[in-house]
């Protein structure tokens, strides 16, 4: 048996890691339109030291990562801080303990914070005593519904840079279904905006665990992607662009290369791992429904800067969010050898991001322009005004998928139209959750639904 993944990142590479164990003896090719492999897990080197252009940590406390890491032999670091700070007002502060994705769960650590006015704490105080949210059965935005129950100081102080952080999203724009699910679920049934966020940290119900939240790699968690086509369980083929995937009497032909001179490739499944974009016009004859879908799907664009200085003084912790209206182009910072172990030696090495959905015009500037103003907004933020002895932009066109009021329906239709054509999966960012653990979890889906359609094929 013969199966292609079209796309080398994360999500294509385990899915091809999961079809190698699943099919024994079958030919798993994973077929890169780039020259590397990895997607938005690239290592680079800044003043000598290794460290991640893209995304720099696992959730450790959802299996898959951490499993197929140590499937490929690769070690595990823990952080060596995850105490962060929001610029909110003009001033820093401590993020808020016990938050869900920066909706309050405990007043007392949110006074504590000083992150927000005294007004804005005694309503997240008050809030469970007022009339009870009606059922939410439907999907909402995230920002409709705290702005509604919280006020806009919650949300553009603590709720919009938690969102940023991870989606490069506004609150008004995203999911609730879709990035928070266990809250969705929680309300459900109605309520109080802020015991459901309780439900959902577990404040006040348990102990705290004390095993690490996040986990990287020595060197960086860039090293995943190339450890595991280091195995050698399956081919990788980089600089081939798949253009168009058709449906056979028995099973799919791929054309790949350039209009000129196409390359034709018959197999007998397909596991498309690439972003919603490319998805869409690879699917436009096998799925053209499914197509359509993934074609409704936006996403953000962004940029990241790493710089490294020597003798510099940085607050303490693990890094800074940058909440709304605080007129600054960067939208987080990562101290990066404050926050992992790095072999900097004296040296400090930070990055910062750049780019949200709907600020395309933000990253339009030339390279040196763009880091210009990143050591403008580090100098406001920080108090850097050092002249950095490394500095390298990173920029991710296109980066992060959008999950817009209605994406888990959306996802729900696109895979129900792919799982009619028998042999066909897709995963990735685009479906279930933009972190590594849920693009693994989406590649291991699709993977299982190839391997069970070919051996019910061979049966």
């Amino acid at each position: 048996m013969s199966v292609v993944v079209v796309g080398g990142g994360i999500s294509g590479l385990a899915a091809a890691w999961t079809l190698a164990e699943r099919l024994p003896g079958a030919a798993v090719l994973v077929l890169e339109s780039g020259r590397e492999i990895g997607g938005k897990l690239r290592v680079g080197e800044i003043a000598g030291v290794p460290v991640d252009l893209g995304a720099e940590a696992m959730l450790a406390r959802r299996p898959e990562a951490v499993d197929l890491a140590r499937a490929a032999g690769l070690e595990l670091i823990s952080p060596l801080s995850t105490a962060a700070q929001v610029r909110a007002g003009g001033a820093l502060h401590p993020l808020p303990a016990r938050t869900m994705m920066g909706i309050p769960s405990d007043a007392d650590a949110l006074r504590a914070s000083g992150a927000v006015s005294a007004a804005a704490s005694e309503r997240i105080a008050a809030e469970p005593d007022l009339e009870p949210l009606e059922p939410i059965t439907e999907d909402v935005a995230v920002g409709a519904l705290t702005r509604a129950r919280l006020g806009n100081e919650i949300t553009d102080r603590l709720v919009e840079p938690l969102l940023g952080g991870v989606y490069a999203g506004r609150a008004d724009e995203l999911s609730l279904h879709a990035s928070m699910p266990a809250l969705f679920a929680r309300l459900g049934s109605g309520g109080s905006l802020v015991r459901a966020a309780q439900a959902v940290v577990g404040a006040g119900t348990r102990a705290p665990s004390t095993d690490p939240v996040f986990a990287s790699l020595p060197g960086g968690i860039g090293r995943l992607p190339l450890a595991l086509a280091a195995s050698g369980r399956f081919a990788v083929r980089t600089d081939t662009t798949v253009r168009l995937i058709d449906r056979t009497a028995h099973g799919f032909r791929l054309t790949l290369g350039p209009v000129p001179e196409p390359e034709y490739l018959e197999v007998d499944a397909v596991v498309v791992a690439t972003p919603a974009a490319k998805a869409a016009r690879l699917l436009r004859t096998a799925a053209p429904s499914a197509a359509a879908e993934l074609a409704g799907i936006e996403y953000a664009s962004m940029a990241i800067a790493t710089l490294a200085y020597r003798d510099v003084t940085l607050p303490e912790g693990s890094g800074v969010l940058v909440a709304a209206h605080e007129r600054l182009a960067v939208k987080a910072v990562t101290l990066s050898s404050q926050k992992w172990p790095m072999p900097t030696g004296s040296l400090s090495v930070l990055r910062a991001s750049i780019g949200r959905h709907g600020e395309a015009e933000a990253l339009q500037r030339q390279d040196g322009d763009l880091l210009a103003v990143v050591r403008r907004d580090l100098a406001a933020l920080l108090g850097i005004t050092a002249e950095p002895v490394d500095a390298l932009l990173t920029r991710w066109g296109g980066g992060l998928p959008q999950y817009a009021v209605g994406h888990v329906e959306r996802v729900a239709r696109i895979r129900a139209a792919v799982e009619q054509v028998p042999g066909l999966a897709v995963c990735g960012a685009a479906y279930d959750g933009v972190g590594i653990p849920a693009c693994i979890g989406s590649a291991r889906r699709a993977a299982d639904h190839v391997a069970n359609a070919l051996s019910q094929r061979g049966e």
